[in-house]
């Protein structure tokens, strides 16, 4: 059975790491480059970069950072924002990066995931879909950060990606985003259930009992979360034993 993995994520702005509730009400969280060598020393499996003002502000993700963290970091990690073309990424990977993720561009021009995953295989190219549930009951795609709705239900936009060859989805439900009160479990097992590719659930960790029940009702392959490791309010060491002792199988080796 393969490992369930814990991944955590550090949205960066201005070069700082930052975390908000909802995707507003945002603060600091320290230097993205220590807290990324911290939390693979900690056991961390990957960790995700991204970054939230590239997409709304036409800025590129800063290939001299993601150089930075790779030359701290000994696990794969993957970095997202503003990425919209095969040259992006190729400086990106180029720089030390093991993974991008895709996210408006690609749903504007669904195209580029087929070519991003012809140049460079589908195991570097991580879709992201930040997604509502709306009061129909239906989850819906949003873009530019979680600020423009669309019409595009997110399974059948997450299907269609894995058909043009992204190899992993990481969805975040912007309902639960920062709300510490669990993860989106009935969205993240659709997903789950209806696609060959691995699946990122992010939006909601809060306590160690919501990621035994992202991987167990949600049928999740990996949980991602910030503030509560950004803050120290659950360590990642504390956590997978925790899962450990709960039969999900986890990485447990020298984190320290």
């Amino acid at each position: 059975m393969l490992t369930k993995r814990i991944i955590p994520c550090l949205d960066i702005k201005d070069g700082r790491t930052v975390k908000g509730i909802n995707f507003e009400n945002i603060r600091d969280a320290g230097d993205p480059v220590e807290l990324g060598a911290l939390y693979a020393a900690q056991g961390a499996d990957e960790m995700v970069f991204l970054d939230i003002t590239a997409t709304n502000e036409k800025r590129k993700t800063l290939s001299e950072l993601v150089n930075r963290i790779a030359h701290h970091l000994n696990i794969p990690f993957t970095v997202g924002g503003g990425i919209s073309s095969v040259n992006d990424v190729s400086v990106l990977l180029h720089n030390g990066a093991d993974k991008i993720s895709v996210n408006t561009a690609a749903f504007r021009r669904p195209g580029l995931v087929a070519e991003l995953a012809k140049e460079f295989g589908s195991q570097c190219v991580v879709l992201a879909i930040d997604t509502r549930r709306e009061e129909d009951g239906n989850w819906y795609v949003y873009l530019n950060g979680g600020r423009v709705k669309t019409e595009k239900l997110c399974t059948d936009w997450a299907k269609e990606a894995v058909d043009r060859g992204a190899g992993e989805i990481l969805l975040t439900s912007m309902n639960h985003d920062g709300t510490k009160q669990g993860f989106a479990l009935d969205i993240t097992r659709m997903l789950s259930e209806a696609l060959p590719v691995p699946v990122i659930a992010s939006g909601g960790g809060g306590a160690m009992s919501h990621f035994v029940d992202v991987f167990q009702q949600g049928a999740a392959d990996a949980a991602l979360a910030a503030s509560i490791f950004h803050f120290k309010e659950i360590g990642i060491q504390e956590l997978k034993g925790y899962l450990y002792q709960h039969q999900i199988p986890v990485r447990i080796d020298h984190a320290g």
